[in-house]
């Protein structure tokens, strides 16, 4: 055997037990990092071949392994921008550079500009609501830009569409629909067969706009068929703005019969269900209108009268704060109650993240092992659920860190006697000439 074989063999040992107390070492620094994920330092062993009953002593390598797929414990905060997720995924930020990476620290803040940046100052990626519900695009990063929260001012969105769903009860009357009498003719009055139901929409500068909806029977097949209608229904939309003033019935609206915004005819089958005259569209002329009515929500069952509305559409009201989702829908917050979409959040994974590169600023970048980057919404696709308010704590093990440190330096301790006693058995070769 080599005596030099041997203390190379002690410096590979003392070499490997170095870059673990640096793995060590990192992992305790950043016990309190958020999203930061735990290294570690794995050993393999170099042998050298050995013949003639001669054994050459080898050494030993490491690599580094990251525990990057390893949730870390998930803590509340008190800011809805801190964000944390829960299962599989990454954020996809980006540096001054602009170049996008991927991260798991979500202690996102607003910087002088509105924009969200976390603690190493890279700022969170997603897609703008402005032209609509935005689509991921599954396989890159294109279509992404900086989310700012910096909402001023006052906004005001007008109603374009809406949805009105409810009961109408099968037991009513019909009623006298004559053109003449009709609440289309807007010359009736209201019965307890009459059903009338109000909605408020917006037009374009926040004003509240309120419509009056009328549901009069106007015919029943008796007994019902089969297949087919069995029962109509009249609806009749007023603008609340024109009814009378005086008496106890809102008519007649002002206006004449012009004062009707729209008509038209629900039609039920036998077993309550609607089968035609479930779009209604009101053009509203006076407020600058066009708010399509979706009433296919209705049924025809023996219960009491009910019905609610929900149209699109905002009253001018300021921001007051914001808010994220478990979709990553980043919702803009009103005074009135009221919300709006601005961006969604996309996550992204890939199919090693444990082989994923490391980079300052506990971000990773993808390369040829961890395989290709692969982009899609929370809840999809095997992708986490987006936590606000929540912030992903590291996924070290103090106490194991601890219990590593002192191995490792025991380890190296051995590995320098070895290396001391090579050394003194050269002294005496050395002195053996003397």
């Amino acid at each position: 055997m080599s005596i030099f074989g041997s203390m190379k063999t002690a410096v590979s040992g003392m070499n490997a037990q170095a870059n673990r107390l640096s793995t060590v070492s990192d992992n305790i620094a950043n016990v309190n990092t958020t999203g930061y994920k735990a290294v570690s330092t794995s050993f393999s062993s170099l042998v050298l071949p050995s013949s003639g009953g001669n054994y050459n002593s080898g050494g030993v390598q490491t690599s580094v392994r990251q525990a990057v797929s390893d949730q870390g414990d998930i803590s509340y905060t008190t800011s809805t921008t801190d964000l944390a997720i829960s299962g599989d995924g990454f954020f996809i930020v980006q540096g001054p550079d602009g170049t996008p990476v991927l991260t798991r620290a979500g202690d996102f803040t607003k910087d002088d500009e509105g924009n969200l940046v976390n603690a190493a100052g890279f700022g969170l990626m997603g897609y703008s609501y402005d032209s609509g519900a935005p689509a991921v695009v599954v396989n890159g990063f294109d279509g992404l830009v900086p989310i700012n929260v910096n909402q001023e001012g006052l906004t005001a969105i007008a109603s374009t569409s809406g949805v009105f769903k409810g009961n109408l009860d099968s037991g009513a009357t019909i009623a006298p629909v004559a053109p003449a009498t009709a609440p289309s003719a807007n010359a009736a009055t209201t019965t307890a067969d009459t059903k009338k139901f109000s909605m408020v929409a917006y037009d374009h500068l926040g004003n509240k706009v309120m419509y009056d909806f009328y549901f009069t029977k106007s015919s029943v097949v008796t007994p019902p068929p089969a297949t087919g209608t069995a029962s109509t229904w009249e609806v009749a939309v007023f603008r609340n703005a024109d009814a009378a003033t005086g008496g106890t019935t809102s008519f007649p609206y002002t206006g004449g019969a012009g004062a009707v915004v729209v008509s038209g005819n629900l039609t039920f089958d036998r077993n309550g269900k609607m089968l035609t005259g479930g779009a209604l569209t009101i053009n509203d002329t006076t407020n600058a209108l066009s708010i399509n009515m979706d009433l296919s929500g209705f049924t025809q069952l023996g219960a009491a009268f009910a019905g609610t509305g929900t149209p699109n559409g905002q009253a001018a009201s300021p921001v007051k704060d914001v808010t994220i989702d478990g979709d990553g829908i980043v919702y803009a917050k009103y005074e009135d109650g009221s919300t709006k979409p601005l961006y969604r959040i996309p996550l992204a994974n890939v199919a090693s993240p444990d082989k994923l590169t490391l980079m300052s600023g506990n971000v990773y970048s993808a390369n040829g092992q961890s395989g290709v980057t692969v982009t899609g919404f929370p809840q999809t696709n095997g992708l986490g659920t987006i936590k606000s308010g929540a912030l992903e704590g590291s996924n070290v093990d103090l106490a194991g860190e601890l219990t590593e440190m002192i191995e490792s330096q025991r380890s190296y301790t051995a590995n320098s006697k070895v290396f001391q006693t090579g050394s003194d058995i050269m002294d005496v070769l050395v002195n053996l000439k003397r």
